[in-house]
């Protein structure tokens, strides 16, 4: 698995086909559900941070998106990767 090699360019091209589909065709797309937890915020619209680094993963030369159940989404993983990036990632909390 290669989320190091990840960039904010490729993050904010996943915004952008996230913001053309839609959340729910996003979502459907890469075989995601819902955030809960970790939400990835650029310019005041939230995207699902896991889905958005799923996607990403496909955007390297010659890999996959990679799937729910390859990567942890939490603040250690998509979450860390995205705030490393410059992205600020906010905190869902139920209720």
């Amino acid at each position: 698995m290669t989320l190091n090699e990840l960039t904010r360019s490729a993050i904010l091209q996943a915004a952008a086909e996230y913001d053309r589909l839609g959340r729910d065709a996003f979502l459907e797309r890469y075989g995601f559900g819902p955030s809960r937890g970790y939400l990835l915020e650029i310019d005041g619209k939230e995207y699902d941070s896991k889905a958005i680094v799923g996607a990403v993963h496909g955007y390297l030369p010659g890999r996959d998106p990679l799937g729910r159940d390859e990567f942890s989404g939490g603040k250690d993983h998509a979450a860390k990767l995205l705030t490393d990036l410059g992205f600020e990632v906010v905190v869902r909390t139920a209720g």
